[in-house]
C-alpha cells in the first residue's frame, strides 16, 4: 500500500531543467523549481552554469562542462519518469547541440521546450557568434523555441521578429515573445506553423529578472500536465504575469497557483 507522500508523488509528472544557477533566485534552475513547485510538478535539476551575479547586474559566469552535464543527466533521466525538459543557458551552439543529441539517446522522445538565452538582461553576451548551420541541425530536436524578438532577429539575421520566427517555425514551433517587441509589447506569438497571437491577460506589467526563464518553465509543467502547445503558452504567460505583478522590485514572486 502507498504511503500518502508516495500517492502525492506519483500525482506530480517529473520535469528537467538544464540551465545556470543564479544566486539572485530570479532566473535559472532556482527559478525553474519554483515555478515547477507552484504548477504541480516535481522539477529536476542539472547546472550548466554557475553565475555571478544579482537581480540587476550580471558579472561573469563559470561554465559546467558537457561531460559534468552528462553526468548529472544520466542518473536523474535512468530513474525518473521525464517526458517534457526545458533548456536554459548553454555555452554556446556546439555544447547545446551535442546536449540535446545525447538527452534524446537517454531518453528517446523527450520534448525539449529550449529557451534561447544569447543575452542577459543586464547585457552580458552568452553567444558571441550564431552558428547557424548548427541551429538548423539542432531546432528539428525540439519541441518548442521560446525567443524573444531580439532573439530570433539574432538567429536568423531577418529584420523583424515576425519574419525570423517564419523562418524558425520551418523547423521547430515557435513561440515568439512580444517583451521586445517594438510596437505591439507584451503579445506573444505562437508559430506553429500558423501564426496564433496570445494577447496579455495583465493590465499592468513591470519588468523583472529572469521572466524568459520563468515562461518556459510554466510552459513546461503545462504541457507535462497535458495542455496543448496553445493552452500551455497561454496559461504559462498567464502565470508569468503574475509573477511580473507581483512586486515592484526586479526579482519577482511566486505565489501558490490555486490561491491566485
Amino acid at each position: 500500500m502507498k504511503t500518502r507522500n508516495e500517492a502525492l508523488q506519483s500525482d506530480r509528472p517529473y520535469v528537467l531543467s538544464i540551465a545556470g544557477l543564479d544566486p539572485s533566485g530570479g532566473a535559472g534552475l532556482l527559478a525553474d523549481i519554483k515555478t515547477f513547485e507552484q504548477l504541480g510538478v516535481y522539477g529536476l535539476g542539472v547546472c550548466t552554469a554557475v553565475t555571478v551575479q544579482t537581480g540587476a547586474t550580471f558579472i561573469s559566469s563559470a561554465w559546467t562542462p558537457l561531460d559534468l552535464i552528462t553526468a548529472q543527466l544520466k542518473p536523474l533521466l535512468q530513474t525518473y519518469p521525464v517526458d517534457y525538459c526545458k533548456i536554459g543557458i548553454v555555452q554556446d551552439a556546439f555544447t547545446l547541440l551535442s546536449l540535446v543529441n545525447q538527452l534524446q539517446q537517454l531518453r528517446p522522445g523527450l520534448r525539449i521546450i529550449l529557451d534561447p538565452v544569447l543575452k542577459a538582461t543586464a547585457g552580458f553576451t552568452f553567444h558571441g557568434q550564431i552558428h547557424w548551420n548548427t541551429w538548423q541541425e539542432l531546432l528539428p530536436m525540439l519541441h518548442l523555441l521560446t525567443p524573444n524578438y531580439d532573439e530570433a532577429t539574432r538567429l536568423t539575421g531577418e529584420g523583424s521578429g515576425e519574419s525570423a520566427a517564419d523562418i524558425l517555425a520551418k523547423y521547430c514551433p515557435v513561440l515568439l515573445k512580444g517583451g521586445h517587441h517594438p510596437s505591439i509589447t507584451g503579445y506573444d506569438t505562437l508559430f506553429a506553423p500558423e501564426p496564433q497571437l496570445i494577447p496579455p491577460t495583465a493590465t499592468r506589467v513591470s519588468q523583472k529578472h529572469g521572466s524568459g526563464c520563468v515562461l518556459s518553465a510554466a510552459i513546461t509543467a503545462n504541457l507535462a500536465k497535458g495542455s496543448s502547445l496553445l493552452e500551455a503558452c497561454a496559461n504559462g504567460k498567464a502565470y508569468t504575469e503574475k509573477l511580473l505583478n507581483s512586486n515592484p522590485s526586479l526579482l519577482g514572486f511566486h505565489k501558490i497557483h490555486q490561491h491566485d
